[in-house]
């Protein structure tokens, strides 16, 4: 199927009267979920989307820094950036895949319209972290800290299997809050829940029938780079994270 201008939005988004915004006030501020943001035609357009990437990046497993034990999700990326993590380097962010040594591809432009029409931040993500769930694997409590733009958000898109997912706040041993996330779900962590401690207990398998098979694949679009100082400029300061506002340049 052949998008022409406007017909993403049309076609593949759901109606903003369709989707159901989950603002709960013992979220943390900054969190917010929104219920099928994608709808099931774009749920599986974007499939289509993500398998292509797959097909120029395959998947490979990051291993935690110093100790080398393996994820129990593999991973890839799309975007002029990737995430990535081994035993001798820990994470960082690279422009080729570790594996192929290839740049890596672009991100679907599905994704790039999720991010401008819920990000709504300075600037287009420079990364997309495609993260694959089977039956049984898990990602433990973490912050996203190897941005070098705190003013940014962090937009994630889930397809497949629902999840349990926990987001607390800024110290490990916060109190959390669990949520399901579902298939064509948007959430964003920004303003004072940028860098909460967040993560997913369990997938809840059969829930469903999007990805052969079985499991999920979430999606994490990030800013990674400053922002330039006219993108800069267009932040508003109650979008910034508390620690964002003290300081007069971006984190280094």
């Amino acid at each position: 199927m052949v998008a022409h201008p406007g017909q993403v939005e049309r076609v593949w988004l759901a109606s903003r009267k369709q989707i159901e915004m989950t603002l709960a006030e013992d979220l943390p501020e900054g969190f917010r979920l929104f219920r099928g943001a994608l709808s099931p035609a774009g749920q599986r357009a974007l499939l289509v989307g993500i398998e292509n990437v797959m097909l120029s990046a395959p998947l490979f497993q990051p291993c935690m820094p110093r100790t080398g034990k393996p994820f129990s999700v593999q991973m890839t990326n799309c975007g002029p950036l990737g995430w990535v993590s081994d035993k001798e380097r820990g994470y960082r962010y690279q422009d080729r895949h570790p594996q192929t040594a290839l740049p890596w591809p672009p991100m679907p432009d599905l994704l790039l319209e999720l991010w401008r029409n819920y990000a709504k931040a300075s600037g287009l993500p420079e990364a997309c972290l495609i993260n694959i769930y089977p039956a049984g694997a898990r990602m433990g409590s973490h912050r996203d800290m190897d941005e070098k733009e705190p003013r940014a958000p962090v937009l994630s898109v889930s397809l497949g299997d629902d999840a349990v997912f926990h987001i607390g706040g800024l110290e490990r041993s916060d109190p959390k809050v669990r949520v399901e996330l579902r298939s064509g779900d948007v959430c964003l962590l920004g303003g004072p829940s940028r860098f909460a401690y967040h993560g997913i207990d369990r997938i809840l398998p059969g829930t469903s029938v999007l990805i052969p098979g079985g499991g999920r694949i979430n999606l994490t679009l990030r800013r990674v780079t400053a922002f330039s100082q006219a993108e800069a400029q267009a932040v508003p300061e109650e979008r910034l994270p508390s620690s964002a506002r003290r300081r007069s340049r971006p984190l280094s």
